[in-house]
């Protein structure tokens, strides 16, 4: 009886360690697919974002509507929403984040959900001209699983389709509960990028002020 006890917790404990080892490389297999994504799509957005210089765009004439753009890429809509917005294979971008600190440069994209935020981080709330952006992100390492290393003081500079660009500085990183939409969204603050503690129960939440 013994025998067969131990017998069956071996089973158990294998059967659990396989399980473990799925998921590890199941998230590795994610996370690698989000990193490619994301290159993929800043690449692309690079592509037809006009050159800046202290923000302003250099030249009117190299607005990307005069290029032939890349398969899969259309030109920023500037009618239709209240920030403009590039088209890359079938999703919408309002620009990209710059991370000094982190090493990380990361196309936005114009509407969010789960689907779209393995892909990329995404809009939340708000907009550059209301002064309240809110930008989620999946805890993935070349996303956003790296925000809680920011320190106070970092920037963090956000480009539009437009080719302008608007610089942030790091003023305080908070942990909300997944319940405090209010507190992300009507905080007074003017860029707020948020992403998943690794448990899932908590939102870490970086919040920057124009610099």
């Amino acid at each position: 009886m013994h025998k067969k006890a131990g017998i069956l917790c071996v089973i158990s404990g294998a059967f659990l360690i396989l399980a473990a080892l799925g998921l590890v490389l199941y998230n590795h297999l994610e996370a690698s697919h989000a990193a490619k994504a994301s290159d993929s799509a800043l690449s692309k957005l690079l592509s037809i974002i006009p050159e800046t210089e202290s923000g302003l765009i250099q030249d009117m004439d190299k607005w990307p509507s005069v290029k032939t753009p890349s398969a899969g890429i259309s030109t920023p809509n500037i009618s239709t929403s209240e920030m403009p917005v590039a088209e890359i294979d079938g999703y919408s971008y309002i620009g990209y984040l710059s991370i000094p600190a982190l090493g990380l440069e990361l196309p936005v994209m114009a509407d969010w959900d789960y689907t779209r935020m393995k892909l990329a981080p995404c809009l939340y709330f708000g907009s550059i001209e209301t002064n309240n952006l809110v930008i989620a992100g999946h805890n993935f390492d070349r996303h956003f699983g790296r925000l809680p290393n920011l320190k106070t003081g970092d920037i963090v500079c956000f480009t539009s389709v437009e080719g302008i660009v608007y610089t942030y500085r790091v003023v305080e990183i908070e942990t909300l509960p997944p319940t405090a939409v209010m507190e992300m969204i009507d905080s007074g603050w003017a860029l707020s990028l948020y992403t998943c503690t690794y448990s899932g129960s908590e939102r870490v939440t970086v919040r920057c002020e124009r610099a």
